[in-house]
């Protein structure tokens, strides 16, 4: 799968139910986004996942998927993650961006370089950047240098 024109949109956490529903952890900006993705992932094929509803209070949604009938075939299905095509996603205004562009960026607290960004979590309480050395900050309060591909963070 070619990174470049897939953004990471979601993963499967884990069956609900006995009729072959999921549970999906999103990383969009509200889970209801779901419902106007076309989202793909390893053996399943765009359009094939459904919105069903969000849960309360959480980034999780849950959907089904065309073909996957019963809890035993939903479970096979856990951890795989969840992509949409990068044209498909709406048009970012003026000093707005996704995360996937964030990727390989400098961080850096007071003037000096502290890694890389490789990816982000999100346990509950905000982002987190977590860089290339292995350590991890928050993502809160910090500003974003396009032009010099560089996060200040505090």
């Amino acid at each position: 799968m070619n990174t470049d024109k897939h953004i990471l949109v979601g993963k499967i956490v884990a069956p609900q139910g006995i009729r072959g529903e999921v549970r999906v952890q999103t990383f969009t900006e509200k889970p209801s986004d779901f419902k106007d993705l076309a989202v793909f992932g390893i053996n399943i094929a765009p359009d094939a996942l459904h919105f069903v509803r969000t849960l309360p209070n959480t980034n999780v949604i849950i959907a089904r998927i065309d073909g996957i009938s019963d809890r035993n075939m939903a479970e096979t299905l856990r951890g795989t993650e969840l992509f949409v095509n990068r044209a498909d996603l709406p048009k970012i205004k003026p000093n707005e961006y996704y995360q996937a562009d964030l990727i390989g960026m400098a961080v850096v607290r007071d003037g000096t370089e502290i890694g890389h960004v490789a990816c982000f979590q999100n346990f509950g309480a905000g982002d987190i950047i977590e860089m290339d050395n292995g350590d991890m900050v928050a993502f809160r309060g910090a500003t974003v240098d396009f032009e010099n591909k560089i996060i200040n963070v505090q």
